[in-house]
């Protein structure tokens, strides 16, 4: 069997009307690519899905972090929820990702927290089978209601068990999604996870779903 290897590196995505900055990291006899999109606010350097990006590395997972807005942009507050735009990015750099040399032969999987969630909801059904999977944490599947319809891609929705506005705008997201949706409710975890031991059983969670419907 050959040898993993893991190749970490920052990249430039050139894009139609922007470049944008992400951080691959590629492993060798990878089972596939998650690609990160990020709440508002938040970045490639976010602590959590930095967390959950190097757990999915251990499990045998390739993911690239990227920023949805540009140094600019994010300057914008109102740029910083709005899904449309957020969506498009999404959209190319997944685009991106399957024609980039070193990882267009990888299966592609979408991890989106808060309003990254709704993001990875709306640009699944535009690339068809392209997307093998879904996990959102802490996700905010509401803001994509117009698109849940159309889901059916393998979806999995954690919520944490003292998010309780969350729980429920999740279970209603849950029940417009025709296709596979799971729903998992980490016990006495806030919003982002932040207690002792939560967020490595999100990343657990997320690696599990990923190895049934990217492997």
């Amino acid at each position: 069997m050959d040898a993993i290897v893991e190749k970490y590196k920052e990249i430039e995505i050139n894009l139609d009307s922007v470049t944008l900055t992400g951080n691959l990291r590629l492993l060798e006899n990878s089972k596939g690519i998650i690609i990160f999109s990020h709440g508002s606010g938040s970045s490639r350097f976010s602590i959590r899905n930095n967390y959950v990006a190097g757990l999915l590395l251990d499990m045998g997972f390739s993911s690239l972090l990227f920023d949805l807005l540009t140094i600019s942009e994010d300057l914008v507050y109102d740029y910083r929820f709005d899904i449309e735009l957020l969506s498009k990015r999404l959209l190319e750099v997944t685009k991106w990702v399957r024609n980039y040399e070193e990882t267009k032969h990888l299966k592609i999987g979408f991890f989106g927290a808060s309003t990254g969630a709704a993001s990875a909801l709306t640009v699944a059904p535009k690339l068809g089978k392209m997307v093998k999977a879904i996990v959102s944490r802490g996700g905010r599947p509401d803001l994509a209601m117009n698109t849940l319809a159309k889901v059916n891609t393998p979806t999995l929705l954690i919520v944490g068990g003292y998010d309780k506005s969350v729980i429920e705008l999740n279970k209603i997201a849950q029940s417009y999604i025709p296709g596979i949706c799971d729903l998992k409710i980490v016990p006495e975890a806030s919003h982002l996870f932040e207690e002792r031991g939560k967020l490595a059983m999100v990343a657990k969670l997320t690696g599990d779903w990923f190895t049934k419907y990217l492997t």
